[in-house]
């Protein structure tokens, strides 16, 4: 569905033509306005309307109704094609949910498209909005406010993540915790977060670092302001924060895992040490009476008076050897 159509001139939303192609004309007309139009979730129908006025490509319209796209940024004949994919966090299931946001940019237009619900735009429209001095220039000043939004909330949720991950590598590390199945499965669901995230924020890199002119991408890219460059590395500095968190965060968690695993194996052993020394206990008395009890003719001790307390003393006398024995050794 659309969510909103409106022409941007000089950093103030004005009123326009409803058609989309006169808004477009009426936009390029006067050279000072754009055309943003924001969707979500387009149908083909609703989706092929606006790829025919704009001119869109038709791979990038298929990427943008098909979704479940990794970020990139590819640049066609007639607009630039970019694709985010903004993330949230839910502390209380620990689950990391990602969105995705197609960004089209071309002469005097932005065409944005929204799946799922994590996407900033709303709120980077109203802040867009509210800052005609941002606004004006042009759709540079929308890819980059997106592109920002996404990589700043990046960094909330790293260090949420972060924060969940203390609790639990806390949890696993105390006295008492990590002692159960479940404890490893939480790591690896965890883990399994992390790697949603990295999903998100990893193949940001390059679009981002071509978008600032960073590296070998120092060519200009079409359809974006050049002045803008030093906004899009401030977005890679913090990207490049973020990547390496998630790093960090990733290696920290498989620490944790291996950690626990063999915790798992060290409490596994003390308790086989454990059933083994008390099973040699056992097996003492059992050898003794079951000696006594095969009932042969020719055992004089048993005819002998002080027999039975003799062995029973025996017993605990052994018993108290071999306790003592495993105790001095930590098997006990």
């Amino acid at each position: 569905m659309i969510v909103d159509c409106a022409i941007y001139r000089e950093g103030r939303r004005s009123e326009g033509p409803q058609d989309f192609s006169e808004a477009l004309g009426e936009a390029r007309a006067t050279g000072d306005a754009f055309v943003w139009i924001g969707l979500h979730e387009p149908t083909a129908k609703e989706f092929d309307e606006v790829s025919q006025e704009f001119g869109l490509h038709p791979l990038a319209v298929e990427d943008a109704l098909k979704a479940h796209q990794r970020p990139k940024l590819e640049v066609y004949d007639d607009s630039l094609f970019m694709v985010l994919k903004p993330v949230v966090y839910e502390p209380d299931s620990d689950r990391v949910s990602s969105g995705e946001v197609m960004i089209f940019v071309g002469d005097s237009f932005v065409v944005t498209v929204r799946h799922g619900e994590g996407a900033p735009l709303g709120a980077v429209r109203h802040r867009l909005e509210a800052d005609p001095d941002v606004l004006k220039h042009g759709p540079t000043s929308v890819l980059y406010s997106i592109a920002d939004a996404s990589v700043d909330h990046y960094l909330e949720v790293a260090d949420e993540l972060q924060a969940d991950l203390e609790v639990l590598e806390a949890e696993v590390f105390s006295p008492e915790g990590g002692r159960s199945r479940p404890t490893a499965s939480r790591i690896y669901t965890f883990k399994r977060q992390i790697l949603e995230f990295r999903r998100a924020t990893g193949p940001l890199a390059l679009p981002v670092a071509r978008l600032s002119g960073a590296g070998p991408f120092s060519p200009s890219v079409p359809f974006v302001d050049e002045t803008a460059r030093p906004f899009f590395r401030d977005v890679n500095d913090h990207l490049t924060r973020v990547n390496e968190s998630v790093e960090g965060l990733d290696r920290l968690v498989s620490d944790i895992l291996s950690a626990h695993l063999a915790q798992m194996s060290v409490r596994q052993n003390d308790d086989m040490r454990k059933i083994s020394a008390w099973a040699a206990m056992a097996a003492v008395p059992t050898m003794i009476a079951g000696v006594y009890g095969m009932n042969f003719d020719h055992m004089p001790e048993l005819h002998w008076w002080w027999t039975y307390p003799a062995v029973l003393l025996l017993m605990v006398v052994l018993e108290v050897v071999l306790y003592r024995m495993f105790k001095h050794r930590g098997w006990m």
